[in-house]
């Protein structure tokens, strides 16, 4: 029996766990000797960013939560590498630990697994956006430096990792597990409150997430690209669900606007409900990128570099920068009705998690 340690800590990383959990219940299922074991490291205890997502998503209650709680980059590292090495210690070591994405909780379980002897797996691995200053781009380097196999999205990815070193042989092109649970939910997306709230009508309103610290730690400079976005957006509703790093941010600089509609954190089916139906999506967020693609919504991305640069070449994405002055011109090819079409990337298709069960099968059974 192969057994299985699946890591998820953070909101983006429940997405991405959900299809896996499916595949290898159905791999189980089909007389297969494969089972998981589910671990949150509790690196999001907010209800808001993780609870809801796994009611939602039809995760199941995790078989161990390690209780990391917040605090520095540093501290919280710490405390997950302590929970997950104790728990390695203290119990049956699995024949292998997958983590997903970019958070602290993958490069954290990552390091204690190998230094136990336990074989990784990184899902979504190979991606890089080239700036250290992100500390995902810090734990996506980190992880895939000790990573036994890698599945990834794109070609891009693989090019990557071939041209840091690692061998064609434990290198696995996929697709995009966070789109296996966008198109398995997508005709169960939920009307939110503010729906009905603020009278919002399909293709009349955008939605706004932002949360990077080169958007959202400095003051002056969050106050000017909201406000630039609410003069460039004609007169149509801005729905912003507001991380709680913002939150503390925007108390301090005291913005409003008529149509500037700053609510809490959604679920996932609400969110991406909202998403389906905008104008437009402005973000600086990279996974909301992917899902915008998948749904053919113009997206503009307020960051520098982006590690999903097929959500540009190929799907509905833009990068716009962090200077406010790049939003005017934007908006005004938005509205002239001038955005690219886009298309889905090659096995973003709903069907890669049953892709990574069936390597992990041959690998390790």
């Amino acid at each position: 029996m192969i057994q299985i340690d699946l890591i998820a800590g953070a909101r983006p990383n429940f997405m991405k766990i959900s299809p896996i959990i499916d595949a290898i219940k159905a791999a189980s299922s089909d007389g297969k000797g494969i089972t998981f074991r589910l671990i949150h490291t509790g690196q999001h205890y907010d209800k808001n960013m993780s609870g809801s997502f796994f009611e939602q998503l039809g995760i199941p209650e995790p078989d161990v939560n390690l209780g990391a709680g917040g605090g520095s980059q540093a501290e919280q590292t710490a405390a997950i590498m302590v929970g997950y090495e104790k728990l390695l210690l203290d119990t049956a070591k699995p024949d292998l630990c997958l983590v997903v994405g970019d958070v602290t909780s993958t490069m954290a379980c990552a390091i204690s697994a190998q230094k136990l002897h336990v074989k990784v797996a990184h899902v979504e691995a190979g991606i890089r956006s080239g700036d250290w200053s992100m500390p995902e781009e810090i734990n996506r380097m980190v992880t895939d430096s000790i990573t036994n196999y890698y599945f990834t999205t794109s070609e891009v990815a693989n090019t990557n990792l071939k041209n840091s070193g690692v061998g064609e042989d434990r290198i696995f092109f996929v697709g995009n597990t966070m789109i296996d649970t966008l198109l398995k939910h997508r005709s169960r997306f939920q009307k939110p409150e503010i729906w009905d709230q603020l009278k919002l009508e399909k293709g009349k309103y955008l939605v706004m997430t932002l949360h990077r610290p080169a958007n959202v730690d400095q003051e002056e400079k969050l106050k000017d690209l909201i406000q630039k976005i609410v003069d460039h957006t004609l007169d149509l509703p801005l729905v912003f669900p507001v991380h709680p790093r913002t939150k503390k941010m925007l108390q301090n600089i005291g913005i409003s606007h008529d149509r500037l509609h700053m609510i809490d954190p959604l679920g996932y089916l609400e969110f991406n409900y909202l998403v389906e139906k905008a104008k437009a999506v402005v973000t600086d967020s990279g996974g909301i990128t992917e899902e915008t693609t998948v749904m053919g919504i113009p997206c503009m991305t307020l960051r520098d570099n982006t590690e999903r640069p097929e959500t540009i070449t190929q799907g509905t994405n833009e990068l716009l920068g962090t200077d406010p002055k790049a939003i005017p011109p934007a908006m005004e090819k938005l509205f002239s009705g001038s955005w690219k079409t886009g298309q889905v990337p090659h096995l973003w298709d709903g069907k890669t998690a049953g892709r990574i069960v069936n390597v992990l099968l041959e690998k390790l059974g």
